[in-house]
C-alpha cells in the first residue's frame, strides 16, 4: 500500500503565501483564505451561519444601489499577503473583471460582513476587522449568534485612524442608513 505524498502547498515558501498565489496553488479546499501569508481553512458552517448569511444577503440585495453588488463567498485582496473572504461583500460599480474575477480589491469594497463562527471567533473579532479597516473598507458588520438568533454589530471606518468604530448593536430589527439604507427583520 502506497501513501499519496502531501501536496506541496502544505509546506509554505518562505515568507509565505502572497494573495496571487491562492489562483495558482492546486486543489486547495474550498474557501482557503490567506491572512499574512498563511492559508486559512474553514470548517464545515452551522445552520445557523447559513440561514443568518442568507437572509443578510437577500435584504442586502433588495436594498443596494443600482450599480452596487452583494457578492457571498468572495475573497478581498487586502494587500500582498492578505486575501480573506468574508460571508458577503458589497462592492461599487465597476469592480467586475470578468467572469474569471476570483477577488475584490479593497478599494471597490464598501461593506464587509463576518458571520461568527466558533472556529473563527478570534479571526472574525479581531483580525479580520483590524485588517479591514487598514485596507480602507469603510464599512463592517460582525454577526454573532444568541441562541440561535443573529445579533449585528455595525461598524463605520475613522479614517483618521484607520479603525473601526463601533456605531450600533441590532437584536430583533435592524435599520440603518449607511453604506446604504436597509431595514431587516432579525427574527
Amino acid at each position: 500500500m502506497s501513501i499519496a505524498p502531501y501536496p506541496d502547498w502544505l509546506r509554505p515558501p518562505v515568507g509565505g503565501y502572497t494573495a496571487e498565489d491562492l489562483d495558482r496553488l492546486p486543489d486547495l479546499p474550498p474557501h482557503t483564505q490567506l491572512l499574512d501569508g498563511s492559508l486559512i481553512f474553514v470548517s464545515p458552517q452551522t445552520k445557523f451561519h447559513v440561514r443568518t448569511k442568507r437572509l443578510l444577503e437577500r435584504a442586502l440585495e433588495l436594498a443596494v444601489p443600482d450599480d452596487w453588488e452583494v457578492w457571498p463567498e468572495m475573497t478581498v485582496t487586502l494587500d500582498h499577503r492578505n486575501r480573506p473572504e468574508p460571508d458577503i461583500v458589497v462592492v461599487r460599480g465597476g469592480s467586475d473583471t470578468g467572469y474569471l474575477q476570483t477577488s475584490f480589491s479593497a478599494d471597490d469594497v464598501v461593506l464587509a460582513v463576518e458571520v461568527v463562527s466558533q472556529e473563527s471567533r478570534d479571526r472574525d473579532r479581531a483580525i479580520k476587522p483590524r485588517k479591514y479597516a487598514a485596507a480602507g473598507i469603510p464599512h463592517f458588520w460582525r454577526v454573532e449568534c444568541d441562541e440561535g438568533r443573529p445579533v449585528v454589530y455595525t461598524y463605520e471606518l475613522d479614517t483618521a485612524s484607520s479603525r473601526y468604530i463601533p456605531s450600533a448593536v441590532f437584536h430583533d430589527r435592524m435599520k440603518v442608513d449607511r453604506p446604504f439604507p436597509v431595514d431587516i427583520d432579525l427574527t
